[in-house]
């Protein structure tokens, strides 16, 4: 018996998802480990093999992540639509839906910057030394959501 090792193996060899819906539907991922500061000092050090954890190192993962929302959009001809401030996102949506001919498929890609909780790196100086280092932390910004 082979046990997974990453949680990559597990959701590629293991988990299916298949849902029918009328309207939509929401799906959040929440991995509770990468909600504390503890969590995600261990993935960057842990599971990125980075010497210091710095956040850094997962700019490139984003960028790679909205490179492929990007390519899937042209691709399949689907629209990325910015959300300006106050707009609806109900009100875009139904606006789309009523243009949709296809039985099934991603009827619009939905981008807007929201608050959200996030955790950063901050340069910190040793007060003996004068030497810099990366300092994880709590913190807020305004990230981009995707909605499909």
């Amino acid at each position: 018996m082979k046990l997974p090792q990453s949680v990559g193996e597990v959701l590629q060899e293991h988990v299916v998802l298949e849902s029918e819906s009328i309207d939509r539907m929401y799906l959040n991922v929440y991995v509770p480990q990468l909600q504390r500061i503890g969590g995600v000092v261990w993935y960057l050090r842990g599971h990125l093999g980075q010497r210091f954890a710095s956040t850094v190192g997962v700019a490139p993962k984003t960028e790679q992540f909205v490179a492929a929302i990007e390519k899937f959009a042209k691709r399949h001809g689907v629209d990325v639509v910015s959300f300006k401030k106050d707009q609806r996102k109900d009100d875009v949506t139904r606006e789309y839906l009523v243009k949709f001919e296809a039985k099934e498929g991603v009827v619009y890609i939905g981008r807007a910057q929201e608050k959200a909780r996030v955790v950063r790196t901050e340069r910190r100086r040793n007060a003996i030394t004068g030497a810099t280092y990366p300092w994880v932390v709590d913190g807020s910004a305004f990230v981009n959501y995707y909605y499909f």
